[in-house]
């Protein structure tokens, strides 16, 4: 009856506990970080709702696969930034065609290849999206 009981408490501590399992072959390196009063707020914040550690929370942000890298980051921006003036360029050579099309009552041949277009851009801009989840 008393082993159940600690086997319990075990289980417990283990799903409540904030820090690492030790290493079997004990810790191999040190390393120092210093932050900003807003990084270490942000940084408490987080580890706090997420129920670990500061240290914890940074190695397993740092070596987790799902998350981006800063250099990933900017390649997602740079790709985001030019889809955003390709469709700002579309936008405009659709107004342009619409104003002739009210202009003559025509509906200009370019219009398509510009319909086209602008479908294309709307396809990356989703690809961009899907590329980010």
């Amino acid at each position: 009856m008393g082993e159940r009981v600690t086997d319990e408490k075990a289980a417990r501590s283990r799903l409540t506990r904030r820090r690492r399992e030790n290493s079997p072959a004990g810790t191999k390196k040190h390393r120092d970080l210093w932050v900003t009063a807003e990084e270490e707020a942000a940084l408490v914040t987080r580890a706090e709702r997420e129920k670990v550690t500061v240290p914890n929370l940074l190695i397993s942000s740092a070596l987790s696969e799902q998350s981006d890298s800063p250099t990933e980051r900017r390649a997602i921006a740079a790709e985001l930034m030019s889809l955003h003036n390709l469709l700002a360029r579309s936008s405009n050579n659709i107004n342009q065609l619409a104003r002739q099309a009210n202009a003559t009552s025509e509906f200009p041949v370019e219009a398509r290849e510009a319909l086209k277009h602008l479908r294309s851009v709307a396809m990356r801009i989703d690809d961009a999206i899907d590329g980010l989840m």
